[in-house]
């Protein structure tokens, strides 16, 4: 076992993190090869996701840093002139670089022989040391401010530039009048190509993709808007909502600017679906974009329409500690077990944009171990898993193909992305009976009939019913925004009353809903998503009734026992999460209208 720190030995005792967050943490910092090595609080907090200032705000007890809280939102514009005048006197590429560590040269306090007072979400941090190299101010003092805090005050002293977005505005936004280009249905490539050379087209892609990832959005749609425009949308958790519209300019010429930027597709490619991918850094990470394009019909016959989906892969979103993964109690006790044991199969279920990717990595990362051999079969690959072999698919090696090959492999814990058919079923079946812990997702609206699913593809009973250790199917529905959310009004408490809620709660205005005005802080009342679910754990008396199925499985009946254990159903885990206040009636409403 890797000794641990005074450090770790004090986060412990307080509660921050368990025996096996700190364990797995060590290893990674022991393990780490590179000429700057990160902090243990680095790790935890970007590899694990705990919460920042429970870390550093530790740190800076340690080390005696002085703390300070401010009110970002009551600053005078005097402060903001003056730290705007501190910062202008660093060169450009340092400021950058502090401002991205979320260090803020704040105020120069004259009375204490010039002084510089540093702000600073992790005082510890070694480009602190830095700054007498870049200016004048030789002495300073790092005072330690919350994360939330910092952010704010940088938005609003030194908000961040999108430099491609910034020669549009220079340029009075204009890309310029399109000229008359063949519309026949072979499209004039060198007209094309002119419309794009002369034009900012290049800039409001790349800009595009710098804002998806600075607002959070998770894809960006570009849709073809009747024959000159364009519209740019951003999927922010969850929903679709116009980012651009582009006017007098081509679909064609916006496709081509896409294609000619990414890689694996053809320019020239019009009467097919491709995928490719681009990656590029920002803000000091490197983000990868995975694209899609398809063609679409328009009503003008003969253009050539696409439609470009591109998902933003940012590992930033990864999360590597089950505990964040926010289940309920029963529910993550249960998935707890499901997954320590050294067999089974661990099937995500629900729909597309669930969140199932993110719970199966959490899974991962917490069974992962340099004693085992962890193999992964996924079409595509999105995310890097440390620690796990991950297979790449291509048209010499087909999905089918590599799922037979993992079983020649060696493996211990095998995730196969998704159960598409009988061949995929039956292989995590062997897999799980063979001694192999086994992740994969399918796509069934609740747990039960993920049961129903398999068995219809031709998995037999008493092999379902022995080889699963667990079914959770999930959904992902939008938070209610901490500083704008009200309680709920008057007009829709018969709704509430109907669902299940007591007129107790009402009056005691437990129960909220969104501002659908919102403030600066969200999007119309909501900030961030979490999870909902009901997670079937495989008992004894589960696996009797599977047994016992004969030609058809009865769901009734195993959601019934399932219950009985403790599961919480789909409606039942969002009406708790409303009673905690974390997310509205009407989102539960929408996210369970099946059930």
């Amino acid at each position: 076992m890797v000794k641990k720190s005074r450090f770790g030995q004090i986060l412990l005792s307080r509660g921050i993190i368990d025996e096996g967050t700190l364990d797995k943490a060590l290893q990674i910092q022991m393990e780490d090869t590179s000429s700057n090595p990160r902090m243990l609080g680095e790790i935890l907090v970007n590899d694990f996701k705990i919460n920042h200032d429970s870390i550093f705000g530790l740190i800076s007890d340690m080390y005696a840093f002085r703390k300070i809280e401010i009110d970002a939102g009551k600053l005078d514009q005097s402060q903001i002139k003056h730290s705007r005048d501190i910062l202008n006197k660093f060169p450009e590429d340092f400021k950058k670089e502090i401002l991205y560590k979320k260090v803020l040269p704040y105020q120069l306090q004259v009375s204490r022989r010039n002084t510089l007072i540093v702000l600073a979400a992790n005082p510890t941090d070694k480009i602190i040391e830095k700054i007498p190299i870049y200016t004048d101010f030789k002495k300073y003092e790092v005072v330690y401010c919350r994360l939330v805090t910092i952010n704010d005050l940088i938005e609003i002293i030194s908000p961040q530039k999108n430099e491609f977005l910034e020669i549009l505005e220079e340029a009075g936004q204009q890309i310029g009048e399109l000229e008359d280009i063949d519309r026949e249905a072979q499209v004039d490539e060198y007209a094309l190509d002119d419309e794009i050379n002369k034009s900012l087209l290049v800039n409001l892609f790349e800009g595009s993709l710098i804002e998806a990832v600075r607002k959070g959005a998770s894809d960006i749609h570009i849709i073809p808007f009747e024959k000159h425009n364009v519209d740019f949308f951003f999927r922010i958790d969850g929903k679709l909502g116009i980012w651009h519209r582009q006017e007098n300019t081509s679909p064609e010429a916006i496709a081509s600017v896409v294609k000619d930027r990414a890689i694996g597709v053809d320019r020239f490619e019009r009467d097919t679906a491709q995928d490719g991918f681009a990656q590029r850094m920002v803000d000091g990470h490197l983000i990868r974009f995975r694209i899609s394009i398809v063609p679409i019909v328009s009503a003008e016959y003969e253009r050539r329409f696409e439609s470009i989906v591109i998902r933003v892969i940012d590992d930033r979103n990864v999360i590597t500690n089950l505990s964040k993964l926010g289940l309920q109690q029963q529910a993550e006790a249960d998935f707890t077990k499901a997954i320590s044991k050294s067999r089974g199969i661990i099937l995500l279920t629900g729909p597309t944009g669930s969140g199932k990717s993110t719970t199966l990595m959490a899974a991962l990362y917490h069974v992962i171990d340099p004693t085992i051999n962890v193999l992964t079969c996924e079409d595509p690959v999105e995310y890097v898993i440390r620690g796990a072999r991950q297979i790449k698919i291509s048209h010499k090696l087909t999905f089918d193909e590599a799922i037979r090959s993992i079983l020649r492999h060696d493996p211990d814990v095998v995730m196969v992305g998704e159960i598409r058919d009988k061949i995929t079923a039956e292989t995590a079946i062997k897999l799980a009976n063979t001694g192999h812990l086994t992740f994969s997702t399918l796509h069934t609206n609740d747990a039960p009939s993920a049961i129903s699913r398999l068995f219809k593809m031709g998995v037999e009973t008493f092999l379902l019913a022995y080889a699963m250790n667990i079914i959770v199917a999930q959904r992902l529905i939008r938070k209610l925004c901490d500083s704008c959310k009200r309680p709920l009004s008057e007009e829709k408490w018969p709704v509430a009353l109907a669902m299940g809620f007591t007129e107790e709660e009402l009056k005691n205005g437990l129960i909220f809903e969104a501002n659908e005005k919102g403030c600066k802080k969200c999007n119309n009342g909501y900030k961030g998503r979490l999870t909902i679910c009901e997670a079937l754990y495989f008992s004894a008396d589960i696996r009797k009734a599977i047994v016992e199925s004969g030609n058809e499985i009865d769901e009734d009946l195993i959601r019934s026992i399932a219950e009985k254990q403790g599961m919480l159903s789909m409606q039942e885990s969002g009406m708790d999460r409303v009673r905690n206040g974390l997310t509205s009636i009407a989102e539960i409403a929408y996210a369970t209208s099946e059930d």
